[in-house]
């Protein structure tokens, strides 16, 4: 996961990266897209990895991949892990 600062901005650029992992579709969804499968959908890399970046505000979001419409990937890279409702971690990552 990569952030960076905006310019005149108090937003942040937050790319979401993805290892590798065998899918037709890959969607990041979470706190900041009100867990929006479709509006989350990433981009696969010439190396198999997935990626999307969004612009969000600072706080604290939760947040997990989603491939296929039906297998959960947590984010190695997160900055921490709570649990959710669902018997599973979410991810979290802190915006400055």
């Amino acid at each position: 996961m990569k952030k960076e600062k905006v310019a005149k901005s108090n937003k942040s650029s937050v790319t979401f990266e993805l290892p590798s992992v065998e899918a037709g579709t890959v969607s990041v969804l979470g706190d900041f897209n009100n867990w929006d499968a479709e509006g989350g959908l990433m981009k696969q890399r010439k190396d198999g990895s997935w990626s999307r970046t969004v612009r969000l505000d600072p706080g604290t979001y939760r947040f997990r991949y989603l491939a296929d419409g039906n297998a959960w990937h947590n984010d190695p890279a997160a900055d921490g892990y709570e649990p959710s409702e669902f018997g599973q971690d979410n991810c979290i990552v802190v915006v400055d």
